[in-house]
């Protein structure tokens, strides 16, 4: 089996809090002494790039020292530990930006949001993921029940198996979205401050630097991209050597995966989706469209609305719902998704996201099976 190490950069903890990045020079004022600007061969004055703003600190941010002061009282922690790691957080643009919902009336496209992850170099990539982790993917059918597909296709989606796993550091997302959160949408700020929290607290448990740490925009990490507190609640050290390592371990990546499908109802042997045709009727499709993706009909219930369920989803003994995939322009799709559709939504509060894990594992596993045997 192949196992990626995670390279840490350094090792030293900050011994003081930075005031922020050098700004540029001012330019040159009458009677200045600083040598003159050089020119391009015509005379022109050679051009200079725009300044780079300095970064902004969190050092002394009122909401960073307020949540830094009621962190250390409520949890015993040392308060100049946690202003330390508070005051080399930064404020990133670009976050809040990304964390923006798209803008309203923007169409759904299942058949565009599918084919950006079930394409052949995912595929193949995949079939590579499962090839190397075989032995730990049995083991953790065999312990968790998720089959091996599943704990391929989330890895696939979420981070391309590796490749994109997210250049923001962890620290400066988290204190972004928890200081500086967006206005325009629902606040979500004491969520990412709760995110925070675990990363310190992930920190403290590990001796680790949390600043070293790379991810997304949100402050997820690995090639799951668990968030903190996920990492602290639901990781395996799965190859026993001591750490949990959800960027260099593929053993406690297959173990972490599962572990977390399984932590939020996944259901051995189960399937996860059956085909149904949803009813004529618009009260009777809205009624069943009314719960979303939590499953909350018996088949019959279904069948008494006008739903057309497989015979497969005819005979499924739990709950039901009707999940809507629109698609742009054209007609919208439709399934029934079981409790284990709703496990995966866990990971990703989204029917389109959960219909793309399943759909790359079984063409993963179609492909790995029709490869020529030895």
């Amino acid at each position: 089996m192949n196992r990626r190490r995670l390279v840490v950069r350094s090792a030293a903890w900050a011994a003081a809090i930075a005031t922020g990045l050098p700004g540029a020079a001012p330019a040159a004022a009458a009677g200045d002494q600083s040598p003159p600007r050089r020119r391009e061969r015509d005379g022109r004055p050679r051009h200079r790039p725009p300044a780079v703003p300095p970064a902004r600190l969190y050092a002394g941010h009122p909401a960073a020292a307020a949540f830094a002061a009621e962190l250390a009282q409520r949890r015993g922690w040392d308060l100049a530990w946690i202003e330390q790691q508070l005051g080399r957080a930064r404020f990133v643009p670009a976050v809040p930006r990304l964390i923006m919902p798209p803008p309203a009336g923007t169409a759904k496209d299942w058949a565009a949001y599918r084919a950006r992850f079930v394409e052949p170099r995912r595929v193949q990539a995949g079939v590579r993921f499962w090839d190397d982790a075989a032995g730990w993917l049995e083991r953790a059918e065999q312990q968790f029940g998720v089959p091996p597909a599943i704990v391929v296709g989330i890895v696939g989606v979420e981070t391309f198996y590796g490749r994109i796993m997210g250049d923001y550091r962890v620290l400066d997302a988290l204190a972004t979205l928890s200081f500086d959160f967006p206005t325009g949408r629902r606040d979500r700020s004491a969520f990412f401050r709760g995110e925070l929290e675990e990363l310190l607290a992930w920190a403290r448990r590990d001796g680790f630097d949390p600043a070293q740490l790379r991810g997304s925009y949100a402050g997820a990490w690995g090639l799951p991209q668990f968030m903190p507190g996920s990492i602290l609640r639901y990781g395996i050290d799965y190859d026993g050597d001591g750490r949990v390592d959800l960027a260099g371990s593929t053993a406690d990546v297959v173990g972490s995966v599962a572990n977390y499908l399984a932590s939020f109802g996944w259901q051995r042997g189960m399937a996860t989706h059956h085909a149904v045709a949803p009813p004529v009727d618009t009260r009777d499709r809205a009624a069943l469209l009314a719960p979303d993706i939590v499953p909350s009909f018996t088949a019959a219930q279904m069948l008494e609305r006008g739903a057309e369920l497989s015979p497969a989803g005819q005979a499924h003994a739990g709950l039901l719902a009707l999940v809507e995939l629109q698609n742009g322009d054209a007609a919208p799709s439709f399934v029934a998704g079981t409790a284990n559709f709703y496990a995966i939504t866990r990971y990703n509060w989204s029917s389109y996201y959960a219909m793309a894990v399943i759909d790359l594992a079984a063409e993963v596993e179609r492909t790995r099976q029709r490869r020529p045997g030895p």
